[in-house]
């Protein structure tokens, strides 16, 4: 059990101990309780040493803790442990200065986040956080994020973040690249994803029931909707983008092993930094870096693999080495 989980036990069960009005705790009995806590969580736990739990008492009673009045009272040539207040306990206390600074400094993080969409809820968590615990005002961004700050559809980020949080069924105004044409229909949100500087939202299309996936800047408008929220059940989004580079699960494909062949100019970059969870390095050319990775083909792993340009050749699969060099035969025409 991690240390800091182990010392909150110890500190719950020292309060309530300390608490009991009637009972006495000597520093054994105090030691004794605070194994039986942890190992009914941990059976194979090692036990608690006395003086653990005199570390514990004086912290308890410390400006760092929560400032516990904790008596010691003398039974002939022994010592038993009572809180001197009637009806103290640790967690009607103020939050500590440990617990503070912890809540400050998680607070800066977020406040110093640039590049990355503004929830109204957490600029307003974020006031009522420093009112609170009297966060002084830091001015100077200390970190940020790579993000278009100026795409479309980015104001449907934070809407979109409550309605699948509270599980709503949404209208929603939809005009898709492909055609000039806009859709409606009913979408049951689930969740929202972010690839190469846009979002993307997927949910239960109602009308073709299957998972889509919408862009946000493609997006029009967005009404709740009166239908019943249709819960998900069956995907894990975390495990639906394993096997892709990108947000585009296309129907009816397959995981591929793609093996690529990189210059020693880009070798460095693509063994710092891996393409894909899946990637291996299968053998040093001289200078040159063959790689597999086992991946759904779709256009956003077309896009990573041309970016490379004359850096990179695909290798296998035929089918997928073809479509890179017709891509290529196209952007050649461009130029003639």
């Amino acid at each position: 059990m991690p240390p800091v989980k182990n010392a909150l036990i110890r500190y719950r069960v020292l309060d309530r101990c300390l608490s009991n009005p009637v009972k006495k705790y000597f520093i054994e009995d105090l030691v004794n309780a605070c194994d039986l806590a942890l190992k009914e969580i941990e059976p194979d736990s090692s036990g608690i040493k006395k003086r653990s739990i005199q570390n514990d008492i004086k912290h308890m009673e410390s400006s760092e803790g929560w400032s516990a009045p904790i008596g010691r009272f003398e039974e002939g040539k022994r010592i038993y442990y009572r809180y001197t207040e009637k009806g103290f306990s640790i967690d009607k206390q103020p939050l500590n200065q440990a617990e503070l600074e912890q809540i400050k400094a998680a607070m800066r993080l977020l406040s110093h986040f640039k590049g990355m969409p503004q929830f109204e809820w957490l600029n307003e968590l974020s006031s009522k956080m420093e009112n609170s615990i009297l966060m002084e005002n830091e001015t100077s961004p200390i970190i940020s994020f790579d993000n278009n700050n100026y795409l479309k559809g980015i104001e449907f980020l934070g809407g979109l973040f409550h309605f699948i949080l509270y599980k709503k069924a949404l209208c929603i105004s939809y005009k898709s690249y492909k055609t000039e044409n806009k859709s409606k229909f009913v979408f049951h949100p689930y969740y929202l994803k972010q690839y190469n500087n846009r979002w993307f939202l997927l949910g239960l299309n109602d009308r073709f029931q299957k998972i889509n996936n919408l862009a946000l800047d493609r997006i029009l408008t967005i009404e709740e909707d009166s239908t019943s929220f249709v819960e998900n059940t069956t995907y894990d989004f975390n495990e639906y983008f394993e096997d892709v580079i990108g947000v585009t699960l296309n129907e009816n494909t397959i995981v591929e092993k793609i093996v690529l062949r990189f210059a020693p100019k880009s070798k460095p970059y693509v063994l710092s930094k891996p393409i894909h969870g899946s990637q291996k390095n299968i053998s040093k050319e001289g200078e040159h870096l063959v790689i597999s990775i086992e991946v759904i083909p779709n256009y956003e792993l077309e896009s990573l693999i041309m970016s490379f340009g004359d850096l990179v050749e695909v290798i296998s699969p035929e089918s997928f080495r073809n479509k890179i060099a017709e891509r290529y035969s196209c952007a050649i025409k461009q130029y003639n």
